[in-house]
């Protein structure tokens, strides 16, 4: 039989391990937020429209080249990229198709043919959809942060990818992404700003952003 005592004494021990852990980083602060926490926030976001504005700094020249547009999402794999200043373009992705229009013309290529820009759709596209594998499959991955504001730190590993792209960063709240931060080989870097809300597409009325992509 086990006496009120006892029962008394094993909780005070309960009481001094829990604090112990605690103190080690194993109480409830080991359920950091992480990537899965991350993906499955992204992941319940299913299309969306926002504008952006880049600037990216270029090696010998002496000022930033400024662009902004309209960017937009559609699941499982249609990105979207609208450039409307300084001058208009559009880059669309959809499955493995990558479609350039300028001008009044438009190319069309494979991503397979550019491995290279196939690790960076990956990563846009698995962020956005919330998929870690595909994410995975070309980068390394940090998650800081909480869901309130959190950054994602991708570092390639695909070596073609990494020729060109040193770090590339995703920051945002909850299931938005907000920032890209990318830094290239050579000292290149470019930083977008993505601000959610309605959009008004060339040639349309304004729409409504369920999110930013």
């Amino acid at each position: 039989m086990i006496s009120g005592s006892k029962i008394r004494l094993d909780g005070r021990r309960l009481l001094a391990l829990a604090a112990l852990l605690g103190g080690l980083g194993f109480g409830a602060s080991a359920w950091a937020f992480d990537l899965p926490d991350l993906m499955g926030l992204l992941a319940q976001q299913k299309s969306g429209q926002a504008r952006f504005t880049e600037e990216r700094t270029v090696h010998g020249l002496e000022g930033p080249l400024a662009s902004s547009g309209v960017l937009s999402f559609s699941a499982p794999d249609k990105l979207t990229r609208q450039t409307l200043s300084p001058r208009p373009e559009t880059m669309s992705v959809e499955g493995n198709v990558l479609t350039l229009s300028r001008g009044g013309r438009s190319r069309t290529l494979t991503l397979d043919s550019m491995p290279e820009l196939l690790g960076l759709v990956e990563a846009m596209r698995g962020t956005l959809t919330g998929d870690s594998q595909g994410l995975q499959r070309y980068f390394t991955s940090k998650v800081s942060g909480d869901a309130k504001g959190w950054s994602l730190d991708l570092q390639p590993i695909d070596p073609r990818l990494a020729a060109q792209v040193r770090t590339l960063r995703l920051s945002g709240s909850q299931g938005m992404v907000l920032g890209i931060e990318m830094e290239f080989v050579g000292g290149d870097r470019s930083v977008t700003t993505i601000t959610p809300g309605a959009v008004a597409p060339v040639g349309g009325a304004a729409a409504p952003a369920a999110a930013a992509p």
